[in-house]
């Protein structure tokens, strides 16, 4: 009888195997290097070739130092993670309170910046008074990571003069593990005082030669120095003793298993042929073990065929940390209802509202509520808040809003949903002095938007654009900067607003074209391309609003670039300032302002919109080049500017 093509083959196979088992392995040294060290430098650990990036990594903190509050809450918002996150990481409950000095597995998002030579976690902190770089790196931050690469990370910003209330990257030291490694996932670990790769090796319940593969020899390590220590199981599943032992609600677990150094190797024949075989077998269990793994991925998915249970949504919207939304088709009558997304790692990150409150706080979304589109004013418990009411998922806005922290970024206080009419609500910050096309497009505020407060504004928006495209991973693309997403505070501060259209991801295709006229990038419009370049192509039709107060198109479709093109761009560079000032707001020219830094504003707009994306410059070099701009104010006294009671502009 002739055997089926599949039997024939896995039984070629299992010969194939048996035959290598016949033949003696070859004895493996105790001293061959796993890894080629790396320790780190004062910026941090190299990025390498042949480890993927971004990875989950972790850092070792210690709480209750430094001010830091012993609340989980309050080391989550300092690493930019949930409570969640944290609690999970440690397998704690979400409302237990650390004790002083408890060492505490943080969870990082570890990745290779573009540009960047150095691995790391971006932290975003808010300057206090007495703050410098060097203060926190070592206080707050327990030395994980160090000023240099603070100072490297952060061009534009002057590190003597820090004002009180600027957003500053930290760059959390980490690395990401690579197959020779050993490990689940990499620790950064600062050395503390009396502490020998012996005593860590133990803490982590690994032998100490990985740590010198991963960090180089002992002495070349001092006091609070930043090394690398893997992790040989996946947490919380296990925990390493250092934070097992001071970790009472943890279940303990047997330490996983690790070769000892002093451990010898007998390379005879006869060895060599036990682990032939014993690979051998290995491998034919493997090829077992396959097949049953297909064969129940073949059951769910004819489980997953029949009837799906219809979701229970509570009374809140959210039932068992998830959402349950009715379609369109339940609308209708269908009956019909699907979950949107599981939101765990959000409930406690971000404060669920009832639609009780909501429609208390808009007056039932009255008209007289309506601030733009479809975003509403709404006072709820004395507090003023932003809601975006949507007909559609916001599951993937949530998934972006979560990972991003930036001052200039309209921040996101909660959200809730109505199981009963299918409606998302997105609650964000109010910034009362709303959106910069208002302003651009009103003469009499245009004329109380002087030069400094518009180059101000287009600084701001630069900085929001290079957190979101060079600190978060997967990269984020706005895919709709336009003036009326630039939400003005009461200091005139800018903040991106507006997450709809976002998306992750680097060099994505999509057939799928959605934009504003006059904003969208040529590459885009032919071919789909999303890319960070795309935002930085909409940024420099934002700086030409700035610059002339007119719309990014005008009645008859005409792009305003296309327009600056032909009447500011084309001629020699030494004419360039005469062609702005013929071009540039009527009311800004009324005002006294050095021509020097208008015509530099327009030369970043003109390598902004660039036609050839590989041309236009990185949010970083922009934000490095109008700074430099902002140098031709050396005549004025005030810094920046704040609208007064009276709707003044007022220098701040």
């Amino acid at each position: 009888m002739r055997r089926p093509p599949a039997l024939r083959l896995s039984a070629l196979l299992l010969l194939f195997f048996l035959c290598l088992c016949a033949f003696p392995a070859p004895a493996r040294s105790q001293n061959t290097t796993t890894a080629s060290p790396a320790p780190a430098s004062v910026e941090g650990f190299n990025c390498s070739a042949n480890r993927t990036y971004p990875c989950q990594a972790y850092a070792l903190y210690r709480a209750g130092f430094a001010g830091v509050p012993l609340d989980l809450a309050a080391i989550g918002d300092l690493f930019a993670v949930s409570r969640f996150m944290v609690a999970h990481a440690n397998n704690l409950s979400t409302a237990a309170a650390p004790a002083n000095g408890q060492p505490l597995l943080v969870p990082l998002q570890c990745g290779c910046p573009s540009g960047s030579p150095n691995s790391y976690s971006p932290m975003q902190y808010q300057i206090a008074t007495g703050d410098t770089y060097w203060i926190i790196s070592t206080t707050k931050l327990q030395n994980l990571t160090q000023y240099q690469a603070v100072e490297r990370v952060n061009p534009t910003l002057v590190p003597t003069n820090l004002d009180v209330g600027t957003m500053v990257t930290f760059p959390i030291f980490c690395q990401c593990r690579a197959a020779a490694d050993n490990a689940t996932a990499l620790v950064t670990y600062v050395m503390q005082p009396g502490d020998t790769y012996a005593s860590i090796a133990a803490d982590f319940s690994v032998d100490a030669q990985s740590l010198v593969s991963l960090n180089g020899p002992e002495p070349r390590t001092q006091q609070f120095a930043e090394i690398l220590v893997p992790l040989r199981r996946k947490v919380p599943e296990w925990l390493p003793p250092i934070v097992l032992r001071n970790n009472a609600s943890a279940t303990p677990a047997s330490p996983p298993p690790s070769a000892s150094p002093n451990a010898t190797v007998v390379s005879d024949d006869r060895n060599g042929v036990v682990t032939g075989l014993a690979v051998g077998l290995g491998v034919v269990g493997a090829l077992w073990l396959l097949q049953m793994l297909l064969l129940a991925c073949l059951c769910r998915r004819l489980k997953a065929k029949g009837p799906r249970g219809d979701a229970v949504a509570s009374g809140d919207g959210v039932e068992g940390g998830r959402f349950a939304k009715t379609s369109s088709n339940a609308a209708a009558g269908g009956g019909e209802r699907f979950l949107v997304s599981d939101i765990s790692e959000w409930l406690d990150k971000y404060r669920v509202f009832k639609v009780e409150e909501l429609e208390r706080g808009t007056g039932g979304f009255d008209d007289a509520h309506l601030v733009n589109g479809s975003v509403y004013k709404a006072n709820i418990d004395g507090v003023v808040f932003a809601v975006k009411k949507m007909k559609w998922d916001a599951c993937e806005e949530l998934k972006i809003l979560q990972k991003v922290n930036h001052s200039n970024l309209v921040k996101l206080e909660g959200f809730c949903i109505n199981s009963a009419t299918g409606d998302c609500y997105l609650v964000y910050e109010y910034v009362e002095n709303e959106s910069l096309d208002l302003w651009l497009l009103d003469r009499d505020r245009a004329r109380r938007l002087n030069w400094r407060a518009r180059l101000h504004i287009a600084l701001d928006l630069a900085h929001g654009l290079q957190y979101i495209h060079e600190h978060t991973w997967p990269r984020v693309v706005h895919k709709d900067i336009k003036s009326s997403n630039v939400l003005l505070d009461g200091r005139m501060r800018a903040k991106i607003a507006n997450f709809g259209l976002a998306k992750t991801g680097h060099n994505a295709v999509t057939t799928h074209i959605v934009g504003t006229q006059g904003y969208i990038a040529p590459e885009y419009l032919a071919d789909g391309l999303v890319t960070t370049k795309m935002d930085v192509f909409a940024y420099g039709v934002v700086l030409l609003e700035l610059v002339s107060g007119r719309e990014a198109s005008d009645e008859n479709g005409e792009p305003l670039w296309a327009d600056a093109e032909d009447r500011v761009f084309r001629g020699r560079d030494e004419g360039l300032e005469a062609r702005v000032a013929a071009w540039m707001d009527p009311a800004l020219a009324e005002q006294t302002c050095p021509p020097g830094s208008v015509a530099s504003v327009v030369s970043v707009a003109r390598a902004c919109l660039h036609k050839d994306p590989s041309k236009r410059p990185s949010m970083v070099d922009v934000a490095y080049t109008l700074s430099k701009a902002d140098e031709h104010f050396a005549d004025y006294s005030g810094e920046s500017v704040s609208v007064d009671g009276s709707g003044e502009i007022a220098a701040r």
